[in-house]
């Protein structure tokens, strides 16, 4: 294990707040995600179902948790199911969890199997009226004709007890999930710190005539001596026109004496993320023009990110963000007042320089769980990520940090990450 274990009682706090929620009479089954295959014998990084991270620690493959409050038998109001660490998967694999193991990772006593997961749930299941199931319902989520471990077992229930109710993991980890309990904060600001090493290593290490790979791969070097998971996601170094791709990240090209770079990654720290994005010249200096989009960004995330705090609707939130950005916009040339005048509501002009979101729930998933028809909350860390996309003049910036909302105004979890324009200039003058 790379990090320091979350303390037991972070999870039996979940499992706890997760079972006053369910309904009477019901139990829950979380199903641990598949290892996928690549070709022949191998395999890719593994990445475990976080509704059941969250609620059991547990972050291998071939486990099963039953959360089941109302059981008659104490022993069965919690059930953790782990593959069994025998004595040739120890000889090839080795990091097989035992069953001590798992106990002590989770705070769960009954550790069982897997193998033995039909035959005890067959014992109290009739028991129950209802069985919660996990899903990926998220509104970006990527789907797949193979099924998930999550979808056989939907369809083994369904099966196995055709007259139970349905009822859905996800409208109860939705709810818990947003707000970050102090454990949580420290592993994305964990998280965060990894992200400025990488940052200020990748300034180290520009210059006329690299490829943006080289780039990427000083952040490889960071996220793992620090000892972090993976990128939380693939990352994104963009040069020149490359960053008015939104989603790019072939990161093959050389980065030219007078392109700027946009760097949007993040670290998967305990399974916590951080999402950052950064824009720098290769030349060290700023053109004027350059200069003049970059403050007009950094503009709108000062002054949008204030507009983080509890009570105010994503939707609200998001069309502020717009204003402000379509007001820079037309100090930059961009887009005139007549335009904007005169524009379709349903395309508003802007959005040829500035098309998406600016805020999302951060977590366990980059993009993590949370109700975007509801008000932000006290506890919940967001992004803020405004940017000003400029084709014609081979020009993307994009400036993204991470906070914390509070009652008292939100926290910027990323403040020590350079952002101004002197100190990005300054340091790489320096290095």
């Amino acid at each position: 294990m790379r990090t320091k274990p979350i303390s037991v009682t972070f999870f039996e706090r979940n499992r706890t707040a997760f079972s006053k929620i369910m309904l009477p009479k019901t139990m829950a089954i979380l199903a641990s995600n598949d290892v996928m295959p690549t070709n022949a014998d191998d395999v890719m990084g593994y990445a475990q179902n976080n509704d059941l991270f969250y609620l059991s620690g547990i972050d291998q493959a071939e486990t099963i948790l039953i959360i089941y409050p109302d059981a008659v038998k104490e022993e069965n109001r919690l059930i953790l199911f782990i593959k069994k660490a025998t004595e040739l998967s120890q000889i090839w694999d080795g990091d097989s969890l035992t069953f001590q193991d798992a106990r002590e990772l989770s705070g769960i006593e009954n550790v069982k199997s897997i193998d033995e997961f039909e035959k005890t749930i067959q014992l109290f299941a009739f028991e129950t009226e209802g069985i919660y199931l996990g899903h990926n319902e998220h509104i970006k989520r990527v789907t797949f004709e193979m099924q998930t471990r999550q979808d056989r077992m939907i369809e083994w229930c369904k099966s196995k007890y055709p007259l139970h109710t349905l009822y859905r993991v996800a409208t109860l980890t939705r709810e818990l999930r947003p707000i970050k309990t102090e454990e949580e904060i420290e592993l994305i600001k964990q998280s965060i710190g990894i992200s400025k090493n990488a940052f200020i290593r990748v300034l180290q290490s520009v210059k006329a005539g690299c490829y943006e790979y080289e780039l990427e791969a000083e952040l490889i070097y960071e996220v793992v001596k620090n000892g972090a998971k993976r990128h939380a996601f693939l990352p994104i170094v963009a040069s020149g026109k490359n960053a008015c791709v939104l989603h790019y990240n072939t990161n093959h090209q050389v980065c030219k004496e007078t392109d700027m770079v946009l760097l949007d990654f993040g670290v998967c720290y305990g399974n916590y993320n951080s999402d950052i994005t950064r824009c720098f010249p290769v030349n060290g200096v700023f053109s004027k023009r350059q200069k003049e989009v970059y403050q007009s960004v950094l503009y709108c995330l000062r002054e949008g990110s204030k507009l983080l705090k509890p009570g105010i609707l994503p939707s609200d939130y998001e069309k502020n963000m717009a204003t402000l950005i379509e007001t820079e916009l037309v100090k930059l040339g961009l887009i005139t007042l007549e335009e904007i005048a005169n524009q379709n509501p349903k395309n508003p002009v802007y959005k040829k320089y500035f098309m998406h979101g600016t805020a999302h729930h951060l977590g366990l998933d980059v993009h993590d769980v949370g109700l975007y028809s509801e008000p932000f909350k006290e506890g919940m860390v967001l992004t803020c990520e405004p940017g000003i996309y400029i084709l014609e003049e081979g020009i993307g910036c994009r400036l993204e940090n991470d906070y914390l909302i509070t009652n008292s105004g939100n926290i910027n979890l990323s403040e020590s990450i350079p952002i101004e324009i002197e100190e990005i200039e300054n340091l790489m003058k320096a290095l």
